[in-house]
């Protein structure tokens, strides 16, 4: 079922505002606690919330430029702006993640050649990990759940950074408790692998929105949805061919249909209207159809 163009908006929104207080809340706590309670990999972890706050500025902002109108010069709107937004949580996850990937490599190789100390962290930053994690899991969940129905791409976007955190939270959690168990050097490692990952998202999430960015659709599966819809009205002898242009989450589809020569221009336009209104009733997230229709054997 598609969603009204106002529901999907306050739906998006409801995920970005409950993402951006609980990454407040979160990174106030991890930074807090990681410095009173000297623990680096609480800290580490407390820097990637405050990176996550940013991220979702920068969507926000994006996802309000693109609920405007559209104009003469933008005639589908502006909802591209979405996987700008999401190009640029890419840029902010792939930067994070070499950030803390240098940062954790540094800090083991302080501990082996003898030049860093550390004694253990308090148990409350263990606590604030655990915190962490728990709430993590829950947004990653629910967000998956907002992407998956608006098919934004920022929202996506978002949803894999939160599934990063949880990682990024285990691994504190891991080295706090190793370290108060006397295995310093757990902690950074475990940060250094952990930034692969983060590393790994960023390049995904990168990739997905330059797609969209690139106008790239499921060209095959798409076309052969719209044959298998409109093969059952028998006056449309032959598909010429099928185009579709992505604006964001959205779809506009030119189709060429070839019918009887001998109909009216009446009775073409009816069967046009008729394929406009089977693929909009079936296929989600398309905005427009244009159907141009030509005598059979026409070249």
């Amino acid at each position: 079922m598609n969603l009204e163009s106002s529901d999907r908006n306050i739906i998006d929104r409801k995920a970005i505002i409950i993402g951006f207080i609980a990454n407040v809340i979160l990174a106030s706590l991890k930074l807090s606690i990681g410095i009173l309670g000297h623990s680096s990999a609480l800290l580490a972890d407390g820097i990637n919330s405050t990176s996550d706050i940013a991220y979702y500025i920068a969507v926000a902002v994006f996802m309000g430029l693109s609920t405007k109108p559209a104009d003469d010069e933008h005639p589908y709107g502006y909802s591209q702006l979405e996987s700008i937004g999401a190009l640029t949580v890419g840029a902010f996850v792939v930067t994070t993640g070499i950030s803390i990937f240098w940062e954790s490599l540094d800090t083991l190789y302080d501990l082996i050649s003898g030049v860093g100390d550390f004694s253990g962290a308090a148990v409350e930053a263990l606590w604030v990990a655990l915190f962490t994690v728990a709430i993590k899991i829950s947004l990653t969940i629910y967000t998956n759940k907002v992407g998956d129905q608006t098919r934004n791409p920022a929202i996506t976007a978002l949803a894999e950074d939160h599934r990063n955190d949880i990682f990024t939270a285990i691994a504190a959690g891991l080295g706090i408790y190793l370290g108060r168990a006397g295995y310093p050097w757990v902690d950074p490692l475990a940060g250094a692998i952990v930034a692969l990952v983060v590393l790994k998202t960023g390049i995904d999430i990168l990739r997905a929105s330059t797609s969209n960015l690139m106008d790239t659709v499921p060209g095959q599966v798409l076309q052969q949805r719209i044959q298998d819809l409109l093969k059952d009205i028998h006056q449309i002898q032959e598909i010429d061919y099928i185009q579709a242009h992505r604006f964001g989450h959205y779809l506009l589809i030119n189709i060429t249909i070839c019918v009887d020569g001998g109909l009216s221009v009446f009775e073409g336009d009816e069967i046009a209207t008729l394929v406009e209104k089977r693929i909009e009733d079936h296929i989600e997230f398309v905005r427009s159809v244009h159907v141009h229709y030509h005598p059979v054997g026409h070249d």
